[in-house]
């Protein structure tokens, strides 16, 4: 009789590699359980229990770092720009930056039907597939109308309404593009829904915003910046340009753009910016200077360029 096989052996194998699988989709490329989920082909309850077991048996190795220099950046950061709260992550992963936009809102305590704005961009659209805590009884609203775009990370509805279900809040979606013209922009200031949103823009209590980089010949294309304007441009916050000392740069039709104001994103009381990349050190330093973001969710690469350029252009007027 030849040698004994084990019956287990394949199944082993098989739940190893499935393990393997999910760990390398969730830690190594940051996306959400859920999309790993959808991308293997099993629910989300299974993807958990994977990535359980795959840290049992030594697949993925948790490594807990000192974040005494993390932490320091951060007070650094506060110190040297008008913030009131900074999270710096030694990892620029979405899921990493989800959970500190979590944290924020969760020590936030906000009320019971507090308004929650939401944004767009790749980094936003991140974080919310990436989860936020609950927060029954909330209303989600977008900052702004929709975008000319069909990528994923244009659908600011799409994402009010993911945001909602995770928190067990209200959507309110907004049906209007964010710059119409001249004619839609008057009827939309009539209608019903369109007021109900703007009424919630007055009382936002948080909002997740992405900080965009400006890329000076396609925005300016788009937008119709003359050349002297756009080369000062640092950034935008929902559409609002900015240089690199918070200055606004109006643009030729701003006035019929549907997103909440400069103004009201200055009263939103926790108004949290994520960004991360070296392109957005200017951008970030000029939306904490103007003011439409209070607290920032970044990496510490990140946030370590914005220290060396405060470093080498030297202090702002910041009034």
């Amino acid at each position: 009789m030849g040698p004994m096989t084990d019956p287990t052996r394949p199944t082993r194998l098989m739940n190893r590699s499935l393990m393997h699988t999910a760990a390398r989709l969730h830690y190594v490329e940051g996306i959400s359980q859920m999309e790993t989920a959808r991308r293997m082909q099993v629910s989300t309850a299974t993807v958990s229990r994977l990535l359980s077991r795959a840290r049992d048996e030594g697949i993925v190795r948790i490594q807990v770092i000192d974040l005494d220099e993390a932490d320091e950046i951060g007070d650094r950061l506060r110190a040297a720009l008008p913030l009131r709260q900074v999270r710096v992550l030694e990892s620029d992963r979405v899921a990493a930056l989800a959970s500190q936009v979590g944290a924020l809102l969760a020590e936030a305590a906000l009320p019971r039907g507090a308004v929650l704005a939401v944004g767009w961009g790749r980094t936003v659209q991140g974080v919310i597939s990436a989860g936020l805590p609950a927060l029954p009884g909330a209303v989600v609203v977008p900052t702004t109308g929709g975008m000319h775009q069909t990528a994923s990370h244009f659908q600011i509805n799409e994402f009010v309404r993911m945001a909602a279900e995770q928190m067990a809040a209200e959507p309110r979606l907004l049906y209007a593009p964010s710059l119409p013209s001249p004619e839609l922009h008057a009827a939309l200031l009539r209608d019903p829904q369109m007021a109900h949103v703007m009424k919630c823009w007055d009382r936002v209590d948080a909002a997740i915003v992405g900080i965009g980089a400006f890329r000076s010949a396609a925005s300016r294309r788009e937008v119709g910046f003359p050349a002297d304007r756009a080369d000062r441009i640092a950034g935008d916050v929902v559409r609002h340009y900015f240089d690199v000392t918070g200055a606004e740069i109006a643009w030729p039709g701003q006035d019929r753009l549907m997103a909440m104001s400069c103004a009201q994103l200055r009263r939103v009381p926790l108004g949290i910016g994520v960004a991360t990349g070296r392109d957005k050190v200017d951008a970030i330093i000029g939306a904490a200077r103007s003011r439409m973001i209070n607290a920032l969710v970044t990496d510490t690469r990140t946030a370590g360029a914005v220290l060396d350029a405060l470093d080498l252009t030297g202090p702002e007027d910041m009034a």
